[in-house]
């Protein structure tokens, strides 16, 4: 079975680079796959992208050694499996409040003995090889999202789970459920206090920490406090924040013969 990066990343102590992708379409994701990211994600949560958008972006994915990752929707079985049976490496899961919550997410994303995912990896088969079901409880990646102050409550139960290979945490989400203001990078000091203490936990439980991040220099602050996977912005936001680059230098240019700008 071809091996996952992540997996190989953080074995030997790295933090892996990940993009996000929210536009549906498999040619924006497979130029964002052509600029070096370890991993990018199809955001089925708040993208605008659905399952039939999804599966020709994954495709779009394969054409480099980018890791396919997936955030669903929900914690529900049927996308789950479905977005495993097309190829995605990876799942992120909004929401995982209890440890009922992530013994649910182990047991729908792993084959039996360990879980209960039902065998149907059409696509699946064609990206990861032809023994994609004797390794793949051993390959794929699942990622719980912290992003609730239940499931600060429950931190040390959710982390305890067997199978939990990683957790993320949607600063936003967390800063709303805190009483604080929504952001990715400068959080207001409760937030950032539970991100430090989440992370010692996931550290503790030797779970890998990930979270997402509107700068690289965010991100690279948090690598260095020992986050191992971190998202930078989106593609929706990169495509904007150029175009906006570009069309205020236009609007600032002088016009010929006037220092005036148009």
């Amino acid at each position: 079975m071809r091996p996952n990066r992540l997996r190989e990343i953080w074995k030997s102590g790295g933090a892996a680079l990940n993009g996000w992708l929210a536009i549906p379409n498999s040619f924006s994701a497979e130029t964002m796959a052509h600029q070096g990211w370890d991993a990018l994600t199809i955001d089925l949560q708040h993208g605008v992208v659905d399952y039939q958008a999804m599966v020709p972006m994954l495709q779009a994915l394969s054409t480099t050694a980018t890791v396919p990752v997936v955030r669903v929707p929900w914690l529900e079985p049927g996308i789950l499996m479905k977005t495993l049976d097309a190829g995605a490496y990876g799942v992120i899961c909004p929401m995982v409040n209890t440890r009922e919550d992530a013994q649910k997410l182990v047991a729908w994303t792993h084959y039996a003995p360990r879980g209960t995912r039902s065998f149907g990896p059409v696509r699946a088969l064609l990206y990861g090889g032809a023994d994609y079901a004797q390794h793949a409880n051993d390959t794929i990646v699942t990622f719980a999202m912290i992003e609730t102050a239940q499931a600060l409550d429950n931190l040390d139960a959710i982390l305890s789970v067997e199978g939990l290979d990683a957790i993320y945490i949607g600063p936003s989400d967390l800063s709303l459920a805190l009483g604080c203001t929504p952001t990715f990078d400068d959080v207001d000091p409760p937030v950032a206090q539970a991100i430090d203490h989440i992370l010692a936990r996931a550290k503790a439980h030797g779970v890998v920490a990930a979270i997402h991040n509107g700068s690289p220099e965010a991100a690279l602050a948090r690598i260095a406090k020992g986050f191992q996977f971190v998202t930078v912005s989106s593609d929706a936001r990169l495509m904007a924040a150029g175009a906006q680059q570009v069309v205020a230098k236009m609007r600032n240019r002088p016009a010929p013969g006037s220092a005036q700008g148009y």
